[in-house]
C-alpha cells in the first residue's frame, strides 16, 4: 500500500515538473497592448454594434406612457405617495386626483 502511494506521489511530482516548465520561446510577463492584434472578422464575432431602432422605439424613449405620468404625479405629491404605500397606487391616485 505504501509503495503504491509513494509511486503515485512520485508520478504526480514528475508530472507537475513537466507541466510547469517555462517555455523558452514565451516571453516573460504580460503581453503589451501593441503586441495584441485581432483580425476584424474575429473581433466582429463578439463585439456587436447596436442596431438602429424603429420609430416606435424612438418615440417611447422620449415620451412617457400615461401610467408612468400618473405614477410620477402621485410620487411628487407627498400625501398621495404616502397613501399609495398604504392602500395601493390606484386607490390613492383616484382619491387625490380623481379618475384619470
Amino acid at each position: 500500500m505504501r509503495s503504491l502511494l509513494a509511486l503515485l506521489v512520485l508520478t504526480l511530482a514528475l508530472a507537475a515538473l513537466c507541466c510547469c516548465e517555462k517555455d523558452p520561446e514565451d516571453p516573460s510577463g504580460p503581453p503589451s497592448a501593441a503586441s495584441i492584434k485581432i483580425k476584424k472578422e474575429v473581433a466582429n464575432a463578439f463585439v456587436k454594434r447596436q442596431k438602429r431602432s424603429d420609430f416606435y422605439e424612438r418615440y417611447f424613449m422620449h415620451y412617457k406612457t400615461p401610467m408612468e405620468q400618473m405614477h410620477e404625479r402621485c410620487e411628487s405629491y407627498p400625501p398621495c405617495d404616502y397613501l399609495s404605500d398604504q392602500i395601493g397606487f390606484f386607490m390613492a391616485y383616484n382619491r387625490f386626483f380623481g379618475r384619470y
